[in-house]
């Protein structure tokens, strides 16, 4: 489940409330749009209730939302994981949030909200891999490899305060546990005043200034004016390289997808003839593909991740030669929701689910590495036939439903 968050808007004022997911921000009132950038994480506070002149401590948990992967013995699996944890050790402070994010409105936390922050003192990696573990513990097999994508990690915070001896919850403004007689052991451990912000970017377009489109997910976003397509990194807009394949009919929608050109090593994997051979597929190896670039193709949109790895391997083990555009189309485009880094997290899971015998790729795993060379984004055309929408060239289908429940994940 996702949670809800207020924020002002930054040109009027007026209060808007926004999904976890949300990248793209626009005010009812003023009709103002921005791009939600922060340098690291989106840190949020849930909402104090008490009335008393203490301050308030916040505690951070970490929260992991995303699709996990692993390759366990000879199979490939996935699992979705949710889950907040605590970030720290501190006697009486709950491990989990339940579900009071999803239950109560949040803020964003910046550089002036009131109050002393307890240090993260875990590392995030770790909890991650615990969760990692957790969806592959039923697996048969030694783990060897495994792989988050499509995941939203943030910090929530749960406000605190102390009353006399007595540490208490904030939000409900219950006693949590009793501090010892001379210990000062939260003040030690506290921020105040942090240097975190989360950035307002304007949705104009860097080159030419024409209003950027993109949907509310979208974390990239696309100007009709000048033919370009921009996504936010270090605090600013840079620009994607992209391609479309034009499609035919009144019905047509574009979906978009990553090609990730990439070399590997561990493995001899310079050209896509090299792959077919190493992957044992039952083609012949045609003379033009040993000069031919390897690219791997994933969906640049969050979906089940079944169909997320049969989209990947299906489309890499095609390596059609698309009729290619360098053009965006004017309408019917399906956001882009999963960036050019986490698409390139999945070739390894593309490599081993193209794999007919396990055995030779498999053990070779844990050594392998991609150089990634180059990344675009290809807009493919579908045909929306009111339930499914399937590909022209290939008639790979995909349905409508599958797609509407990839962009609550």
């Amino acid at each position: 489940m996702g949670f809800t968050v207020e924020q002002d808007c930054p040109q009027c004022g007026a209060p808007i409330d926004i999904d976890e997911t949300d990248r793209v921000m626009r005010c009812p009132y003023c009709d103002v749009r921005h791009f939600l950038f922060a340098p690291t994480y989106f840190r949020f506070m849930l909402p104090h209730k008490t009335t008393v002149d203490q301050e308030i401590i916040y505690s951070p948990y970490l929260r992991f939302k995303g699709n996990v992967y692993y390759c366990q013995g000879w199979t490939v699996g996935h699992r979705v994981v949710d889950i907040t944890h605590v970030g720290l050790h501190f006697p009486g402070i709950p491990v989990s949030l339940g579900l009071r994010p999803q239950a109560m409105k949040m803020r964003f936390v910046d550089s002036s909200t009131p109050g002393s922050f307890l240090r993260f003192t875990l590392k995030a990696s770790e909890i991650v891999t615990r969760a990692g573990d957790l969806s592959s513990a039923t697996g048969a097999g030694k783990l060897l490899h495994r792989a988050y994508i499509g995941e939203t990690l943030s910090l929530i915070y749960l406000p605190l305060f102390i009353k006399g001896d007595r540490l208490f919850d904030g939000v409900l403004n219950r006693p949590l546990s009793n501090i010892p007689e001379g210990e000062d052991i939260l003040t030690a451990s506290t921020v105040k005043n942090p240097r975190w912000k989360i950035s307002f970017l304007p949705t104009l377009c860097p080159r030419c200034g024409w209003n950027l489109e993109g949907e509310r997910d979208s974390m990239v976003l696309t100007c009709s004016n000048c033919e370009t397509a921009w996504e936010a990194s270090k605090g600013r807009f840079i620009p994607v390289k992209f391609l479309t394949v034009p499609g035919q009919g009144p019905n047509t929608v574009y979906l978009p997808f990553w090609r990730t050109g990439a070399r590997a090593k561990g493995v001899e994997i310079n050209s896509f003839a090299d792959f077919i051979r190493l992957t044992n597929q039952p083609r012949v190896v045609g003379k033009e593909w040993e000069n031919e670039d390897m690219y791997f193709w994933a969906p640049a949109f969050k979906i089940r991740p079944r169909i997320f790895l049969n989209l990947s391997r299906q489309m890499t083990l095609s390596q059609k030669r698309f009729a290619k555009e360098e053009m965006i189309p004017k309408k019917d485009l399906y956001p882009v929701t999963l960036p050019s880094a986490e698409a390139a997290q999945a070739m390894k899971l593309t490599l081993a689910m193209s794999t007919i015998n396990k055995k030779d790729v498999f053990p070779a795993l844990p050594r392998i590495t991609f150089e990634v060379k180059d990344s675009t984004l290809v807009y493919l055309p579908f045909t929306d036939t009111g339930y499914e929408i399937i590909q022209q060239h290939m008639q790979t289908s995909i349905n409508k439903n599958t797609l509407e429940f990839g962009r609550k994940l």
